[in-house]
Parts: C-alpha cells; sequence; structure tokens
C-alpha cells in the first residue's frame, strides 16, 4: 500500500472528487481527515468509508479556524503527510455583471483559503521534519479564460501559480507541492453550473451539460474515478522527483 500509515487532510471531501480521494487513499492504508463547511455531509462521507476516516468543520475562509483545525490534527494523530486543496466554489457572469460580493467569495474560498491552509499545514510539516506531499486542485478553467467565469477561471489561474511558488519556497524541506487541473466533472458541482449557463445563455436545463460532454475529445465527463489515480500518485513516494506540476486530466480538452 503506498500511503500506508500517513495522515492526509481533504478540504472540502465530503463530497466529488474530495470524497474520492478520501476513499483512495484509505485504499492506499492512510489515514483521512475530511475538513468541510458541512459538518453532518463530513461526518456521513467518513461513516461511509469506515474508521480510517474522521471529520471536522472548517471554513476554509477563516484563517484562525484553519489553524486550529491542523494543530488539532497534528497534535492527535502525530502530524500530517498529505494535503489536498480540494474545497471551492463557482459563480460566473460576464466582465460587465460580476459583482465585488461574487469577488470576495469565489477569490476568499478558492484562493485565500488553499494558500492559508498551505502555510498551516506546511509549517506542521516542517516541525515534524519528515516533508509531506501538497495537492492543489486547480481547474481546466485556469488554463484558459471563459467568457462568463472570470472570477473562477483567474481564481484557478492563481492556484497554478501559487502551486508554482510554494513548490520552489518548501522543496528544501522535503515537501513536493503539485496541482491537479480537471476538465469538466459530472456531480453536483456541474449541476450547478448548468443552472448558471442556463441563466445567463437562455438554455433550457441539461443542454449545457449535454453539449459539453460532446465536445471532450474522450466524449464524456470525468468522474472522481478518473482522477483519483493521479492523487493517489501525487500523494506517494512514486512522485518524490516531481515539483510544482499543474497535471491536466480533462479528457483531452486542453493540450498542454
Amino acid at each position: 500500500m503506498r500511503l500506508k500509515d500517513k495522515v492526509a487532510l481533504i478540504t472540502g471531501g465530503a463530497r466529488g472528487i474530495g470524497l474520492g480521494f478520501a476513499e483512495a487513499f484509505v485504499a492506499e492504508g492512510a489515514r483521512v481527515v475530511i475538513a468541510d463547511i458541512n459538518l453532518e455531509r463530513a461526518t456521513a462521507a467518513a461513516s461511509s468509508i469506515g474508521p480510517a476516516v474522521t471529520a471536522v468543520k472548517l471554513d476554509v475562509t477563516r484563517a484562525p479556524d484553519i489553524e486550529a483545525v491542523v494543530k488539532k490534527i497534528d497534535e492527535e494523530m502525530g502530524g500530517i503527510d498529505i494535503l489536498v486543496n480540494n474545497a471551492a466554489i463557482f459563480d460566473m457572469a460576464p466582465i460587465q455583471a460580476i459583482t465585488e460580493d461574487s469577488y470576495q467569495r469565489v477569490l476568499d474560498v478558492n484562493l485565500k483559503g488553499p494558500l492559508f491552509t498551505m502555510k498551516a499545514v506546511a509549517n506542521v510539516m516542517i516541525a515534524r521534519g519528515r516533508g509531506g506531499k501538497i495537492i492543489n486542485m486547480a481547474s481546466q478553467a485556469g488554463r484558459r479564460g471563459e467568457a462568463l467565469v472570470t472570477l473562477y477561471c483567474a481564481s484557478k489561474a492563481a492556484i497554478i501559480s501559487a502551486t508554482q511558488s510554494a513548490a520552489l519556497a518548501l522543496v528544501k524541506y522535503g515537501i513536493n507541492v503539485n496541482a491537479i487541473a480537471p476538465g469538466v466533472v459530472d456531480g453536483e458541482h456541474w449541476d450547478v453550473v448548468d443552472a448558471k449557463f442556463a441563466e445567463w445563455e437562455g438554455l433550457k436545463p441539461g443542454e449545457k451539460k449535454a453539449a459539453v460532454a460532446r465536445e471532450v475529445p474522450i466524449g464524456r465527463f470525468a468522474t472522481p474515478d478518473d482522477i483519483k489515480g493521479l492523487a493517489v500518485f501525487l500523494a506517494s513516494r512514486d512522485s518524490d522527483y516531481i515539483l510544482a506540476q499543474t497535471y491536466n486530466v480533462d479528457g483531452g480538452n486542453w493540450m498542454s
């Protein structure tokens, strides 16, 4: 088992991609903490996997809360070996209609949260002196602009850049920082996205989702199962010589 006895913290891990990662990490021998703003859902997710998973409530927009959760995990579980910054939200509007409130919410969750979680976890990893792996969740939206998705695209582009900078800062401590950029992933998240497109483009529910699926070169949406293998790889010793990279898992949507 590639992650035997490792301790992993996954933000936003109560559903979707994050939950898939939790299941995959446990299967590889890790103990996992699911940190989510919805404690009830996180607790149910942890229970569905088994005793190797615990749940904590975490609002990643609050740096003091991040510090407290990380300190608690460090003290009770003997450190943190793997961090997955997965918590994120989506919003959309043409540039002429974006609002300050939307800007604040998207950037607080999608950029501030990962930055300050990296800070807290990196300090724990450095103090323990055994290195670690940090995986940030970017997006194909961070690779290019999209007319209606200015704020989300900007937040994910920032994650790609922050991954590179953090990787260079932390490599001397044996900490590898990399990122994953999924394409379109089926689930609750894309139901929200589809509804937003319906609102702004005058489409019927499900119409945008069907059109986007047809455009993926591989011919379908991704599922969490399509992404979890890469996450396990980046969390394991197999990726010890990989640093500052953002890997596309998008069915061929973006070629780099």
